[in-house]
């Protein structure tokens, strides 16, 4: 803060020369107290004592400067408030500070002006109409002269009029430029108060107005959607135009003093009528618009009396009174006549002092509010745009279209700089009010592109609102239809205001509003208004976009997790629903899965994961990677689970408190063999399945109940084995099925309706997923279901061979005859010399490494020749490479080279090593084998 000299003198009759460095305005000032002859010791300061303490200037900054002194507080700082005439109404501060304004007579009701005091800084502030600081030795008073004194001018919103100024005096060693900052923004505080309080003004006037009122029926004119209601027959009903066209002559009779009438004329042969009655109440002074209907041949509209709603407020209706020509018109205060064939509806209630720009400056602050509370209630960028375009029409513009970046749409990252001519844009809303609605507007969710040199264009690449008067025309292929929406605008000159709409330093599109013809051109205000609403919107298309981004993502992943179809198996027929909870983002925890297995079979799984989303939806895809890990290896189902729970027991890092995720997923595997037509289940905290049998009957599978993953160690898990008639259908589900509302509900009933459902449905699989989910979930699901239902097939006999034989390598040669006879009599004797390969390597191994007891033989024939070798032994098979100088050791090698897959799998007793072949077809013969390539797989390396 800069210091100035002190000035030279201190008699009163001392002179005031010119002294360099100081400021012209404090020397001027210096000069005009000495030729008032003010008394520099101590000035006599005339009081006011007739000031009202309740004064509107008042009742707005006294919240305001209390937190302002909160914020100084320990420190000497006094704050003054002052009115327009540099009359103190009020002071805060410390008490030594107040007791040094006691002693300089600086009391409330005291006229501080320069005319009586000097230089001071409220003078300099009302004179100059700006914040103004005056250090110490700068006062004329030196009393003062210890003290910086920093004052700001209060400014009324509208108009800019300076109501008065706030001081805020500090010892010029505290003096700090951060409190005339704070100063400054705490009077702009009070000016925004000012305008809200002049709405508490307003209701005052109302109050008076509202002793006027009609005793009887009520109506209420709604200006926001044009509706007018009552009881006892329709109203009248207001275009969005004709309602602007009320407001604007409405405000231009608030701010008039001598106009008393306004007629309006309307549609329809209708005329609006206008008059305007004076208001008063304690220092409010106003006026009320009251309009009535009639058309043009005098008849009025007849109906009960009615209440109305100027700008969305609800407030009485005073019913028009007769007044017979030769007397006066009864004030606001006299009771109306009763209801006559014309009714009254109060449109506006105003000071005269606010006018027209208190009118916008509030019809601006209405259509923020509404933006604020209507823009980001949803997450789809279309319905954001269409709500702009609702909110803006018709009390901003008479059409908007909103475009946005195609890449945007697609939830892609906007580019990062400004976008130039030709950008690639989609029109997502185009709205010209109601009178539109039911008529085709073209141009959506189409391809926008402008030209260089067009106002959309220099708005997209300045990144700024730009405002430009456009020529539209109806011809075909003219520039202006390719810009412009000639066929809602019309021909002719419009005004065009286009608005970014950028957020977080992108640009996503753009906001165009247009206003028909000339007559209301765009201002700097509207500019201002256009870029705000264009923000809001943009924030709420780019929250869309980004959760875009992340659900696509997330569905992504899902989708990617769970089977994209299920396998074509000829033990079983498959159907399947996968049914979330929250339909538009499809993202859970719940999967289903089928995976053929060895022998035929196939393993079917349903699973649960808790919570939804992303995390749902990666441990998820997590566990079904494991299962199917687990179920190649030919485990059965109890052990399938068991190594799961494990795996979700043991936490990433075991020193760390966080549970796996996964922990309390619950799961249900069941393995299905056609030749024996029997299934093998086990469930960790999972429902059990639910068997149609071939006779119609339903029932629930009897399985043992075991824990939840994660929770294994409280209990082994434990199978079944029940067999299933062929033609069954085995419904395995999650318990999102049985759940009611937001709960269980009655877990036995929801069962029942689950059986009930499949004993009425019809054969089809997808038939009787329908009917299970319409019984079930009627209104659709509170938790994600995952549903899978497999009917079940048995092989024919004729397709299995099976032989017994002892252990002992006699029985080699045997088992290759009766492999032999049985493809010819299959058809298959094209794989003779394969199989008999692998027959023979498998029994040998089984006859040598099998342990005592019987070896058996089994032949499995459908798409695929299956040959099976069974033995006593736990001991698993393996490849290895085998020395040159070796005799044996190359048997599983070649069984490996001849078919298209082997493995081996482990029964309570034993095991089975299997190996599948694939037939070739007739018109391919099998290519014949090559001895040498066959033996170089069995030479050493080097």
């Amino acid at each position: 803060m800069a210091l100035y000299p002190t000035p030279p003198g201190s008699g009163q009759d001392d002179r005031m020369p010119r002294v360099a460095g100081v400021r012209p305005q404090i020397l001027a000032s210096w000069e005009r107290s000495q030729s008032l002859g003010i008394d520099r010791e101590r000035a006599a300061l005339p009081i006011e004592s007739d000031l009202d303490p309740d004064s509107r200037l008042v009742r707005a900054a006294a919240p305001v400067l209390d937190r302002l002194c909160e914020r100084f507080s320990g420190v000497p700082v006094t704050v003054t408030l002052a009115d327009a005439q540099a009359n103190i109404l009020d002071r805060w501060g410390a008490p030594a500070g107040l007791k040094l304004m006691d002693a300089a007579s600086l009391v409330p009701g005291a006229n501080v002006d320069e005319r009586f005091m000097g230089t001071s800084s409220v003078s300099m502030v009302l004179s100059t109409r700006a914040p103004f600081v005056v250090v110490g030795h700068e006062h004329f008073l030196h009393d003062l002269k210890e003290l910086t004194c920093m004052a700001a001018p209060v400014c009324d919103p509208v108009g800019g009029t300076v109501r008065g100024a706030v001081n805020l005096s500090v010892p010029r060693v505290l003096a700090d430029p951060g409190m005339a900052l704070a100063l400054q923004n705490a009077t702009e505080r009070i000016g925004e108060r000012l305008l809200e309080l002049g709405t508490t003004r307003e209701l005052e006037l109302m109050r008076s107005f509202r002793r006027a009122r009609e005793r009887g029926g009520h109506a209420e004119l709604d200006l926001g959607s044009g509706e007018l209601a009552r009881l006892g027959g329709p109203a009248p009903r207001l275009a969005p135009q004709e309602r602007l066209m009320l407001l604007e002559r409405a405000v231009e009779l608030i701010s008039s003093t001598g106009e008393t009438f306004a007629d309006v004329p309307l549609s329809g042969s209708r005329v609006a009528m206008l008059r305007r009655r004076e208001l008063h109440h304690g220092d409010a002074e106003g006026a009320a618009i009251e309009v009535s209907f009639e058309d043009a041949r005098g008849a009025g509209t007849a109906g009960p009396s009615t209440v109305t709603a100027p700008g969305g407020r609800h407030v009485p209706l005073l019913n028009r009174p007769t007044v017979t020509p030769g007397t006066n018109a009864p004030d606001a205060t006299t009771q109306p006549h009763a209801a006559g064939a014309t009714d009254a509806w109060l449109l506006l209630v105003g000071e005269p002092g606010v006018g027209r720009l208190a009118a916008e400056a509030r019809g601006r602050l209405s259509l923020l509010n509404e933006a604020g509370s209507r823009l980001g209630t949803t997450l789809d960028m279309w319905r954001t745009a269409e709500q702009l375009a609702e909110i803006a029409v018709p009390r901003f513009a008479d059409l908007v279209v909103v475009d946005l970046v195609e890449g945007v749409l697609a939830g892609e990252e906007p580019p990062p700089r400004r976008l130039g001519p030709g950008v690639a844009l989609r029109r997502v809303a185009a709205w010209a009010g109601e009178d539109s609605r039911d008529t085709p507007i073209g141009g959506v969710d189409e391809p926008a592109t402008y030209p260089a040199g067009t106002p959309q264009s220099r708005c997209l690449e300045t990144g700024q609102p730009v405002t430009d008067s456009v020529l539209t025309a109806a011809l075909a292929g003219h520039p202006a239809d390719r810009v412009h929406p000639v066929d809602l605008l019309g021909e002719g000159v419009h005004s065009y205001l286009g608005a970014p709409l950028c957020a977080r330093g992108s640009i996503l599109g753009l906001a165009g509003f247009y206003r028909r013809g000339r007559t209301r051109p765009y201002e700097q205000d509207d500019l201002t208004l256009a870029a705000e609403l264009a923000a809001r919107a943009a924030i709420s298309v780019d929250n869309a976009r980004h959760y875009r981004r992340e659900h696509h993502a997330s569905l992504t992943l899902q989708r990617s997790l769970l089977p994209h179809a299920l396998p074509q198996v000829s033990a079983v027929d498959l159907a399947s629903r996968y049914l979330p909870a929250d339909a538009r983002a499809g993202v859970g925890g719940d999967w289903f899965d089928a995976i053929p297995l060895s022998g035929m079979r196939v393993a079917l799984l349903v699973g649960d994961v808790p919570g939804t989303g992303l995390q749902a939806a990666a441990t998820m895809g997590r566990l079904r990677t494991a299962v199917r890990t687990l179920a190649g290896l030919d485990l059965l189902p109890e052990e399938v689970l068991t190594h799961l729970d494990e795996l979700v027991s043991r936490t990433p890092d075991e020193s760390a408190d966080e549970e796996d995720p996964a922990t309390g997923a619950t799961c249900l595997y069941a393995v299905y063999d056609p030749v024996s037509c029997r299934c093998t289940a086990a469930r960790a905290g999972h429902p059990p399945p639910a068997l149609l049998t071939p006779d119609g009957q339903a029932r629930l599978v009897d399985l043992p109940a075991g824990p939840p993953l994660g929770l294994g160690g409280l209990q082994p898990y434990e199978s079944a084995t029940v067999d299933l008639p062929a033609g069954s259908v085995l419904t395995m589900y999650t318990d999102g099925l049985l759940k009611e509302g937001r709960g269980y509900g009655d877990t036995d009933a929801r069962t029942g309706q689950l059986l009930n459902s499949l004993n009425i449905a019809g054969p089809a699989l997808e038939d009787i997923c329908d009917r299970v989910a319409d019984t079930l979930l009627p209104d659709g699901p509170q938790d994600d279901v995952a549903l899978l239902l497999a009917r079940v097939h048995a092989l024919p006999e004729d397709r299995v061979a099976s032989w017994e034989f002892p252990s002992d390598t006699s029985v080699v040669a045997r088992a290759r005859e009766l492999t032999r006879a049985q493809l010819a009599e299959w058809g298959m004797s094209e794989l003779d010399f394969n199989t008999g390969l692998v027959v023979s390597e498998l029994v040998t191994n089984a006859v040598r490494y099998g342990g005592r007891g019987p070896v058996g033989l089994r032949l499995l024939r459908d798409d695929s020749l299956i040959c099976e070798v069974s033995d006593r032994s736990n001991t698993s098979p393996r490849l290895r490479r085998a020395a040159t100088t070796e005799e044996g050791g190359r048997g599983l090698y070649l069984v490996a080279q001849f078919t298209k897959s082997w493995g081996a799998r482990y029964m309570p007793q034993g095991k089975t090593v299997w190996a599948e072949q694939i037939p070739q077809p007739e018109q391919q013969p099998a290519p014949e084998t090559d001895e040498d390539a066959l033996l170089a797989m069995f030479d050493d390396p080097g």
